[in-house]
């Protein structure tokens, strides 16, 4: 017996010796061997999920930057005695974390039983009789049995098999059906596309029976070695970007500001405790603490949106790739197509529809008992012609060799071979030709008109049989050999055709900003009528032989430019995303099968299906309970909706906390006494994060959801750098109305300042959170009721007993109308500026 870390070559090495490594019999194996060989071998799956896997996943969550920061700074302030406010801040990180948690625990969860659902159990020989195992059990040696419909549950070498076809399309790329054969194969080595004699993990059979022996499982199968590669670390995705830039620029500000206030205190004498605090509070106020709940709550309320339109989300930071997407690589089966043939046209051979060529085709496909191919289920789906009156007298079967298959029928008296196959291996057995309702001797001129209508259906795209008749003789029986001397008498052209509406989906994914690059194996005469046929230009279009002559630059610089791509290899694909990657671009791949997932493990936001095979599923970011382009549309949608509601948050939390914390260091030149308290600090920050916290919730104006929102730092700095003065500005003037207007001491000065700073940060929401005018875009009923309530609570704490312990006394009603005043005039000024702003940055 082999030990775990040999490694056989299942399909280069003759049967008997192999059978001999493995210690495996027809009787299969005991089940006591079976048990040794599991825990030699380990369970028959790909996924090893690690002891501490879900505590992992859990503190991985903390490795951000501005969850960093925000402990950090609670840290401090916690050590200083500032309990309460410290306790704040770790529960709104912890809140933010757990429902990210949560979402995607939930979502591995919902995988896993989807994973159960497929290709669960096996039937295997053990202890000589055939019994159903949970697949995770095989281990190499056991002895299977393969039926039609059978999903192959590891890599096994054939022992026995009988008209076996497998749909390797999962693993290779490859459509049609592959047919197998229990043999040795000649000298040399083999790849897996090669390997006539083998069946591997993830292909499913279409026809035949057979009896093989499992030689590996698990990881070590050609399946487990992509989804090996899908284990190492994936790019940094336009989300991961994001945060981390914002999270160095929040940094950055707040080292200066704090620096710069704890220095100017200490230059003032004033206690360095006190300066040191006040410089923390800073910090604090300056951090948008509640922005990883913000974002865990934007996104779970996304995520439950796109469920409802058939997309599911697996982790809740590929929303706001979704919605980030510029490009959208895509094979076209089942995606720009309906995902099956059909019998599009049946023609004579000068091109011209004939019912004659319906009539035979069918009868030879409806009379076949072998192996259909989906050439014959499009067959026999069309409309049926009249054959009431046939019979079927024999078959000659399909083979390799021949590329044909004949049957013969009778209708009264007469007999007829009816073939159909290759149209090059029809030629061969023609001698004949039916033309203009005549039957013409088969010379070059005849020739040459049905070869050139061959050519014109396949360059438009079309996968072509041809069809022959010859009238036979009562004879007993019919061979091989009476495929001679027959009459060409036209075409059937196949086609997988585009999907109803898809031509409009496109126009509108291409109107909301998201560009379609096809990448698929099939070959370019095909992909041409299809892309036309949905309206994608097909002007350009690269095969994959011409890759190795383009560098990377060229081939993203084509692909943006509208290239299509075909006979594209995995490989191939995953270059083209790469290229675009370099380029700056943000984008997505779809695909559904093993060989398209580290295409989809490279890309910012990886897509599959339900039907997919597992791996491409588990790669998948986002997967879709329809394969359709309209449902990944609206799932766009949502996604930039969310982003829409994060960015409210950050664009107003940043610049009114900047144009607030910089009027407080500012102050602190020429106060006599600190301009807001430590704890007044960070209960206006307090309050102002509760009345944002219905954000998530928020109408979002539709002009932005026409473009692919992405991490602007320059357009964030700017806008805080703008914006945020304007705030300190109103901060100045309110300064002058206390100091100059109502003489205020100390404790109405913190209030005066208190509910005007809480005013005027939490009231301009609903002119930011719009590009328009804020009159006509209406506000979620949550926020506006959230925001009007924090206003009120700061006026009436002024004029409470906890009010008076924080250092606050109550506002004079005039006051009161000063800051009212002041708070309409900002919000005016802000619409003035950030109308010519967003003009300035071209987002009107």
């Amino acid at each position: 017996m082999e030990t775990a870390t040999r490694t056989i070559e299942l399909w280069d090495e003759p049967l008997d010796q192999l059978l001999h490594e493995l210690d495996a019999t027809p009787q299969g194996l005991t089940s006591e061997a079976a048990k040794r060989r599991l825990r030699e071998y380990g369970p028959n799956s790909l996924a090893k999920q690690q002891r501490f896997q879900t505590l992992f996943d859990f503190l991985r969550l903390f490795a951000n930057p501005l969850i960093i920061i925000l402990l950090i700074a609670s840290s401090v302030s916690f050590v200083l005695g500032q309990q309460a406010d410290a306790i704040i801040i770790i529960l709104m990180v912890f809140l933010g974390v757990l429902l990210n948690f949560y979402q995607e625990y939930q979502s591995r969860h919902a995988m896993e039983a989807l994973r159960q659902q497929v290709a669960s159990t096996a039937l295997v020989v053990r202890d000589g009789k055939e019994q159903e195992l949970p697949v995770t059990d095989l281990v190499p040696g056991d002895i299977i049995i393969l039926n039609a419909g059978s999903l192959v549950p590891a890599d096994c070498r054939l022992i026995e098999e009988k008209d076996l076809y497998v749909r390797e399309s999962a693993l290779t790329g490859e459509s049609m059906p592959v047919e197998k054969e229990a043999k040795d194969l000649a000298g040399g080595t083999h790849g897996v596309t090669d390997a006539e004699n083998s069946v591997f993990l993830g292909t499913a059979v279409q026809s035949g029976i057979a009896r093989a022996v499992v030689v590996r499982t698990g990881a070590k199968t050609a399946f487990g070695a992509i989804a090996q590669r899908l284990a190492e670390r994936s790019p940094e995705t336009e989300f991961d970007r994001g945060i981390r830039q914002f999270a160095l620029m929040i940094t950055r500000v707040i080292l200066f500001l704090v620096t710069f206030a704890f220095f100017v205190n200490i230059g003032f004498k004033r206690p360095l405790l006190e300066s040191f605090l006040f410089s923390v509070a800073l910090a604090v106020g300056l951090t948008p603490e509640l922005l990883p709940m913000i974002i865990s709550v934007t996104l779970a309320q996304g995520a439950k949106r796109m469920a409802k339109k058939k997309v599911i989300v697996k982790q809740l930071a590929s929303i706001e790739n979704f919605g980030s997407m510029e490009i959208l690589c895509s094979d076209k089966t089942g995606t720009l197509t309906i995902g099956e043939v059909v019998l599009e046209r049946q023609v004579n051979v000068r091109d011209e529809e004939n019912d004659q060529v319906l009539q035979m085709i069918f009868l030879n496909s409806y009379f076949e008992a072998g192996v259909r191919s989906p050439l014959d289920d499009a067959i026999l789906k069309h409309e049926r012609p009249d054959i009431h009156e046939y019979t079927k007298v024999e078959e000659i079967p399909f083979d390799f060799e021949r590329r044909r298959l004949s049957v013969v029928v009778q209708k009264g008296d007469e007999r007829i071979l009816i073939t159909k196959g290759a149209v090059e291996n029809i030629f061969d057995v023609c001698t004949q030709v039916e033309l203009d309702e005549k039957t013409c001797s088969m010379d070059e001129d005849c020739r040459s008109i049905a070869a050139r209508t061959y050519e014109k259906l396949s360059s438009d795209g079309y996968r072509v049989l041809g069809v022959a008749v010859k009238s036979m003789p009562n004879q007993p029986s019919y061979g091989k050999a009476d495929e001679k001397g027959m009459t060409l008498i036209g075409f059937a052209a196949f086609l997988d055709p585009p999907k109803e509406g898809v031509g409009k989906t496109i126009e509108a994914l291409k109107r909301d900003g998201i560009d379609i690059v096809i990448m698929t194996g099939d070959n370019e005469f095909v992909t041409r009528k299809v892309a036309r046929d949905v309206g994608i230009p097909a002007d350009k279009i690269i095969v994959g032989s011409q890759m190795d002559v383009i560098d990377d630059a060229a081939l993203a610089y084509q692909a943006e430019h509208g290239a299509i791509f075909a006979r594209m290899s995995p490989e191939q694909k995953n270059r083209v995303i790469t290229a675009l990657h370099a380029r700056g671009k943000v984008v997505g791949f779809l695909g559904d099968g093993i060989n398209d997932a580290p295409s989809m493990h490279t890309a910012d936001i990886g897509i599959s299906v339900v039907n997919a095979v597992d791996v491409a599923k588990d790669a998948a970011n986002i997967i879709l309970m329809e394969r359709s382009l309209s449902v990944l549309h609206d799932g766009v949608i949502e996604g930039r909706r969310s982003f829409a509601n994060i960015m409210k948050y950050i664009t107003m939390g940043t610049s009114s906390n900047f144009g607030n914390m910089f009027s407080m260091a500012a102050a602190s030149l020429f106060l006599p006494f600190l301009p807001m308290l430590p704890i007044q600090i960070l209960l206006n920050n307090f309050l102002y994060d509760v009345s944002q916290v219905s954000i998530p919730s928020d109408n979002v104006d539709k002009n932005l959801l026409h473009r692919p929102k992405r991490w602007r730092i320059d357009f964030i700095r700017q806008f805080m750098l703008i914006i945020g003065p304007i705030s300190s500005i109103y901060d100045f003037l309110t300064f002058a109305i206390l100091i100059f207007a109502f003489h205020a001491n100390e404790r109405l000065f913190h209030s005066g300042w208190f509910v005007e700073s809480l005013a005027t940060q939490t009231l301009v929401v609903f002119v930011i959170r719009t590009a328009g005018n804020p009159l006509k875009s209406r506000p979620g009923k949550q926020l506006t009721g959230a925001v009007l309530a924090i206003v009120a609570v700061s006026i009436a704490l002024t004029y409470t007993g906890i009010g008076y312990v924080i250092g606050f006394e109550p506002l004079p009603p005039l006051l009161l109308g000063a800051i009212t005043l002041l708070t309409i005039t900002y919000l005016a000024l802000v619409q003035i500026v950030k109308t010519w702003f967003y003009h300035k940055h071209a987002l009107m």
